[in-house]
């Protein structure tokens, strides 16, 4: 017979109206964060599961499910709640606090898109200062709305897996290049001169504005150490692509495999691209999924670019553009950074599988 391990724990026994409880907190959108991850430890431990079990399977400490544990033997659900602080008794109950979250999360005011302070003031007879509280408290922005995109490439996660697998474990002896096209680069000049920054005062710019061109700025990144290999161009063809591929084909020496990593766009495709890449057999290319520009990293080399150069420049002719874009490139070069990925393929499709059942109107 072997030994048993460690001292002997008590029993942990759910009723039934416990139970419903526990389960109600970690479904609802509501809950606290804390509050559902206590319930869930509750509920694995009254399964007969370890506590070391628990803790591998929650992503939390020995000590933390030995703590609920402990608490909800000893106290029921009431030992899982936050215990009172000191200061101020609190005025505002839980059961109307609960109303303003679920109100803000499930339903819009008549005459607008989401609530404000002052609507869900008036609805709740509350103050917009003590909406505001309880909005910060569970993280709740109303006013924010953000894009996204779903892909719908039937080869999504052969794509992703293949993307990521070159960012954590590139080949041996090979560069791993993220490139792609900026386009459409305006060049710029205000309407009238800036009146520039003072004491307690920001910089202020006419909104109007003079167009004097465009140009594109074809870009590679090296993943592995944050060099970037820039070109600029007028126009956005095959052509010009190709220029670009010459460049990198110049740059890169001849003992270094290539892997490409870039979108779908048709002129990466044409017949004169794919017979360069046919006369070059060290370049391998990458694509990434459909509505997936985020798993490109020179994107957000591109973001720098738009926030540090071009969002508050000014520019008299497309050739200054030109040249202020040289300049941040060879600036960018002198000292280069490269962006660390971290998320592996798994953590991203599993975020996706998250993401999809909260989307309203999701069937399936």
């Amino acid at each position: 017979m072997h030994p048993t391990r460690g001292r002997p724990k008590a029993p942990l026994a759910v009723s039934p109206e416990d139970r419903q409880a526990l389960e109600r907190w970690t479904r609802r959108r509501t809950t606290a964060q804390g509050l559902a991850l206590r319930s869930r430890i509750v509920l694995r431990c009254a399964s007969g599961v370890t506590n070391t079990q628990v803790a591998e399977e929650l992503h939390v400490t020995n000590a933390t499910v030995g703590k609920w544990r402990s608490r909800f033997i000893s106290r029921g659900v009431a030992g899982l709640l936050d215990e009172p602080r000191s200061g101020a008794p609190r005025k505002i109950s839980d059961d109307r606090v609960e109303a303003v979250v679920v109100k803000t999360l499930e339903s819009t005011p008549r005459d607008a898109t989401h609530w404000s302070t002052r609507s869900m003031a008036v609805t709740s007879g509350l103050s917009h200062t003590s909406v505001q509280r309880i909005w910060r408290a569970f993280g709740l922005q109303p006013h924010r709305s953000e894009h996204f995109k779903l892909s719908t490439d039937p080869q999504l996660i052969e794509k992703v897996r293949d993307i990521v697998g070159l960012y954590l474990n590139p080949p041996d002896r090979a560069l791993v290049l993220c490139v792609d096209e900026k386009t459409q680069i305006q060049a710029l000049d205000r309407s009238q001169p800036l009146l520039p920054m003072g004491p307690g005062q920001a910089e202020r710019q006419t909104h109007d504005y003079r167009r004097h061109g465009t140009t594109s700025l074809f870009a590679a990144l090296d993943v592995a150490t944050g060099k970037m290999i820039g070109q600029v161009h007028r126009r956005h063809r095959a052509v010009e692509f190709r220029n670009f591929l010459d460049r990198i084909d110049h740059e890169v020496p001849d003992e270094f495999d290539l892997h490409l990593v870039l979108d779908n766009l048709s002129t990466h495709k044409t017949p004169s691209i794919q017979r360069w890449l046919l006369q070059r057999p060290r370049f391998h290319l990458h694509f990434t999924p459909t509505y997936s520009s985020w798993i490109n990293e020179v994107e957000r080399w591109f973001a720098e670019l738009t926030r540090k150069q071009l969002r508050r420049s000014v520019h008299r002719s497309t050739r200054a553009l030109e040249d202020a874009i040289r300049l941040y490139l060879a600036t960018h070069n002198a000292d280069p950074h490269p962006f660390i990925w971290v998320k592996t393929a798994d953590d991203i499709l599993a975020n996706i599988e998250r993401f999809c059942p909260r989307i309203s109107g999701t069937r399936h």
